[in-house]
């Protein structure tokens, strides 16, 4: 079946819109293709023009989830950002990691899984991806350290990844974040 230009980019559309809320509600192993398909309103044959495989489209997501992230750091940083517009990023990006599971679960069997069946060019196609990390919003940034680089890196890495499981907070971890975070920064950078 031939698709016109617009079908095609709507039909791409879903197909990453669904997939990326099905690996985050029930994970890459159970995402069922054929779901993914009935959802875009294609036949899974059809699926084969737009991905060669289900981890070439699981790829194709977590690739749009991280420029999601980049797009949001570099809207929210400004062209002369300061200490208060990094917070806000930082805050940001934090609140769009949370909904987005899959990006920061990467020692589950699940994505494990997912990783492992990889193709090489996709898995570097994915790493070439995930290298913008902190270190390069705050150089962009032109922030200035009060503090030693590395101490100050090391400090927002361990506060972002601490957070992962805030069932066992007794206050909303949300809020704790950003008090957190306004903190931190606040010490980090002049």
């Amino acid at each position: 079946m031939a698709f016109s230009e617009t079908e095609r980019k709507n039909i791409k559309e879903r197909l990453l819109l669904n997939c990326e809320e099905s690996w985050a509600l029930v994970g890459y192993k159970k995402t069922n293709v054929d779901e993914l398909c009935k959802k875009a309103g294609i036949s899974k044959g059809s699926f084969y023009l737009f991905y060669q495989s289900k981890e070439e489209l699981f790829c194709d997501v977590m690739i749009q989830a991280q420029k999601r992230l980049v797009r949001l750091t570099e809207e929210t940083l400004g062209s002369n950002p300061t200490k208060k517009d990094l917070t806000k990023a930082l805050q940001l990006v934090y609140r769009e990691y949370v909904k987005i599971p899959f990006l920061t679960e990467t020692e589950s069997p699940d994505f494990i899984a997912f990783i492992n069946r990889l193709s090489p060019d996709n898995f570097q196609e994915l790493e070439n991806h995930g290298n913008y990390d902190i270190q390069e919003i705050i150089k962009q940034s032109g922030l200035t350290y009060r503090i030693e680089e590395e101490k100050g890196l090391a400090s927002l890495a361990l506060l972002l990844t601490s957070l992962r499981d805030t069932r066992s907070l007794p206050w909303e971890y949300l809020e704790v974040f950003d008090f957190i975070l306004e903190t931190v920064n606040d010490t980090i950078f002049e």
